[in-house]
């Protein structure tokens, strides 16, 4: 690192040292490890949105208030005499340098997947004893939907996995078909859980297509939010309130979207 970028990031840590003194601000003061956790996660999402809007200017903002997050905890953590920001990049510069030895040592690395398995195997290393679950490792708090991707990632790796990909089909079909009964059944528990089996079973279809069923998720919300913007936007052009307008109308002006989207 450079001594400009060296001096850049000693004034953001002395920066927020002096927010949390006495006679600084009473908010960034009040903060704790828990408290944070809810902006660590909305920051990052904010930068998924930055990425996904292609503005280098919003992405540049974006990750500096995430890169705030770390920030503030070290903060904390220096606070209370635990740890340093100096010990957090220690740490991590360490952790990279130790995981790619076909970087930084002699191991030999002939692809990404080989990388994959190389890391997973450090990985166990650094823990210093064999995890009693092979799905072990996985964060409790992702989002569902991705969760249960990186769940049988886990399982793929131990040999429980489909060979061919009609496989996966067929086992959201079979999903699907219990659903349906749960449905028709009209017990509530019941239905919840056949919904939650298709949903796993479809994370599971994205994951063996190498396909990111969260970001696939995401980007069918951003569209539909889109769409339904421009079906309100016509209609209030037509002087129609939305609630007055028919389903047939709004359903027609939906698809005269969608074919604009497939026009750009």
């Amino acid at each position: 690192m450079s001594d400009d970028r060296t001096n850049r990031f000693d004034q953001i840590i002395s920066i927020m040292r002096r927010l949390r003194a006495p006679g600084g601000c009473p908010w960034d003061a009040e903060q704790t490890h828990e408290s944070l956790k809810r902006y660590l996660i909305e920051e990052a999402y904010e930068v998924l949105e930055a990425v996904d809007s292609g503005s280098d200017e919003h992405l540049k903002e974006e990750l500096g208030d995430l890169l705030l997050q770390p920030v503030f905890h070290a903060a904390i953590a220096e606070e209370r005499g635990s740890f340093t920001m100096d010990d957090v990049l220690d740490t991590l510069a360490d952790k990279l340098i130790r995981r790619h030895p076909h970087v930084f040592g002699d191991l030999e690395i002939t692809d990404s997947q080989a990388q994959i398995e190389n890391w997973e195997k450090i990985k166990k290393e650094e823990k210093g004893e064999e995890r009693r679950s092979a799905l072990a490792g996985v964060p409790p708090h992702l989002p569902a939907l991705l969760k249960a991707q990186k769940i049988t990632e886990k399982a793929s790796r131990v040999g429980f996995d489909w060979e061919h990909v009609d496989q996966v089909m067929a086992k959201v079909m079979e999903e699907l078909h219990e659903f349906e009964e749960a449905l028709a059944s009209g017990n509530q528990e019941h239905t919840e859980a056949e919904l939650g089996d298709l949903l796993f079973a479809i994370a599971n279809l994205g994951r063996f297509l190498a396909l990111d069923t969260e970001e696939a998720l995401r980007k069918t919300i951003n569209r539909f939010q889109s769409r339904f913007g421009y079906v309100e936007e016509q209609l209030h052009t037509k002087g129609i309130n939305l609630q007055d307008a028919g389903l047939d109308q709004m359903d027609a002006l939906w698809e005269e979207a969608k074919r604009k989207e497939r026009n750009i």
